[in-house]
């Protein structure tokens, strides 16, 4: 009797090894817990975003967390602490970085179940240019930084600085910065600044702008304060830690992670990292303040 091709029953041998093997092989990979039922290894995430002084620390913890383990992944973007608020309260983001506390309105709008983490403590700065700085004028006090935002003071002279015309810039509304400075300046978050050349979006900018004038001021956060932008002290209180702890300096704040009820387990672990002992370390290596 013939059954068949020999050649022909060869080949189905070699296709029905071939799919023995595939089998095994996908049977020891997901016993070893390399894969899923999908097919691929469950990978968490976590979103966080919001406030630009709050990035370089959640930047920098998430590169760090994510280094250590695969089981989660952590990435991060901008946006103003408006944005995080806003973010972490409609399901987009699992951490909303602010630099301020939730405002009345916000919680009017979304419901109260922000729940708060503060990370670090800051201050809010004033920067000048280089050579306003090196002229002399290292100090304001409060009622000069209000005259020269305000329109009322416009040239560095009226301050004991050089005769040139002062470049004034601040951040755009919905940045926690703005919100911070606005209030202890000008007793309002949300008072206008006519004086204002120039506004930006993240703090960044604003030192960028500071750093490529020879006349200007601006306002940032501790974290950004470097020799091409140094800050002033005001009032005569210089910001450090100290002087920020003990309430000494005029404007300082708390920096916060908020999350929308209880964190989940991969949320609260990268948020276990940043208030733990490594997460700390970036915080001061920033130049912000420890917990």
């Amino acid at each position: 009797m013939v059954f068949g091709d020999k050649k022909m029953w060869e080949n189905k041998g070699k296709h029905l090894l071939t799919a023995l093997i595939a089998i095994v092989v996908v049977g020891v990979v997901m016993a070893s817990g390399c894969i899923d039922f999908g097919g691929q290894k469950e990978v968490k995430t976590v979103v966080v975003t919001g406030s630009s002084t709050v990035l370089p620390i959640a930047s920098l913890c998430a590169e760090a967390f994510n280094a250590k383990q695969d089981a989660v992944r952590v990435t991060v973007s901008g946006g103003g602490s408006g944005h995080g608020v806003k973010s972490v309260a409609t399901g987009e983001a699992d951490i909303g970085m602010a630099s301020r506390e939730v405002k009345q309105n916000e919680i009017t709008e979304f419901g109260d179940n922000f729940v708060d983490h503060i990370v670090a403590y800051d201050a809010v700065v004033m920067i000048v240019s280089k050579q306003i700085y090196d002229s002399g004028v290292t100090n304001l006090t409060i009622e000069q930084v209000r005259g020269i935002y305000n329109g009322m003071i416009t040239n560095w002279n009226e301050v004991g600085g050089p005769d040139k015309n002062i470049y004034v810039v601040a951040r755009k509304t919905g940045s926690g910065t703005y919100d911070t400075f606005m209030e202890f300046v000008f007793g309002s978050d949300t008072s206008e600044a006519p004086g204002t050349d120039t506004e930006c979006g993240e703090n960044a900018e604003v030192k960028t702008a500071v750093a490529g004038s020879d006349k200007a001021i601006g306002y940032v956060g501790l974290g950004y304060v470097s020799s091409s932008t140094p800050g002033m002290a005001l009032n005569g209180v210089s910001a450090s830690a100290d002087t920020v702890k003990n309430g000494d300096y005029p404007i300082s704040r708390s920096l916060h992670m908020y999350t929308w009820g209880e964190p989940n387990k991969p949320t609260q672990e990268f948020l276990d990292f940043v208030l733990g002992p490594e997460g700390q370390q970036i915080v001061e290596d920033e130049g912000f303040i420890l917990l």
